[in-house]
């Protein structure tokens, strides 16, 4: 299988790409590409193209690119993942297995109950997204999915939900089936329904912050009877949601 990379560098009207910077040294120096080969460049946003590599320049690979095509590996579903910031390496497993599953957004967030607290959150968030970056492309993405910066309090959270056509919050106490809550959100026209999932950090979330939501337009959803860890939770629910969705089939 042709190795997969991301590149805006390209030109379909003149049949010409380019890749610069680090994943052109890979392409280049790592895996030794000869002029002949082909991979498979992504624009970011859901287009494919088969690119023969033509040359080669300083820190560049240059490429031939056939007629583009949709990437079939995007979901029908826009999903963002909004996590409870977790401690120590929880965060780069959401956000790794996250976009295996087909989210295209996470942004963690702190909450009462959070045990973590915010520290160098700039310099996390490059390494992060870079995570996703990999993650992508690994498992075949048509986009990039990104990581935010982390939101400070609840109720940053809860103002983002108007962003949203479903906001799932995801809650001990119970709530109601996500089977019935998918099937009461129709897609819009033109455009793929916008989801929102929001999971706590380890110690949950607090009673107001559940209050909150709810009035914030949140559905309360509940995830079964047994207790799912922080960083099982965004997962177990996204996956819920794909394969509801019929994005897993």
């Amino acid at each position: 299988m042709p190795h997969r990379y991301f590149t805006t560098d390209v030109w379909p009207a003149e049949g010409r790409a380019f890749l610069r910077g680090a994943d052109a040294h890979h392409l280049a120096r790592v895996m030794r590409a000869r002029a002949g080969d082909q991979v498979i460049l992504c624009d970011g946003n859901a287009v494919e193209y088969t690119a023969t590599i033509t040359g080669f320049g300083e820190d560049e690979v240059e490429f031939s690119i056939q007629e583009g095509y949709p990437s079939a590996a995007e979901p029908t579903v826009e999903v963002t993942l909004l996590a409870g910031y977790p401690k120590q390496d929880k965060l780069e497993q959401i956000i790794r297995h996250g976009v295996e599953l087909g989210c295209s957004h996470i942004i963690p967030f702190f909450s009462r109950y959070c045990v973590a607290a915010p520290k160098k959150e700039d310099q996390k968030n490059v390494r992060y997204n870079r995570i996703a970056y990999e993650a992508a492309k690994q498992c075949g993405r048509g986009i990039l999915p990104d990581v935010g910066m982390p939101l400070l309090n609840f109720g940053a959270v809860c103002r983002t939900f108007d962003q949203y056509d479903l906001v799932l919050f995801c809650y001990e106490c119970g709530g109601a089936p996500l089977r019935q809550l998918l099937a009461d959100t129709p897609a819009p026209e033109g455009r793929p329904l916008r989801i929102a999932i929001v999971t706590g950090a380890e110690g949950g979330f607090a009673a107001e912050e559940a209050e909150a939501a709810s009035a914030a337009g949140a559905k309360t959803v509940g995830l079964g009877p047994r207790i799912l860890r922080c960083e099982t939770a965004p997962l177990a629910v996204l996956a819920s949601v794909m394969t509801l969705t019929q994005n897993l089939e």
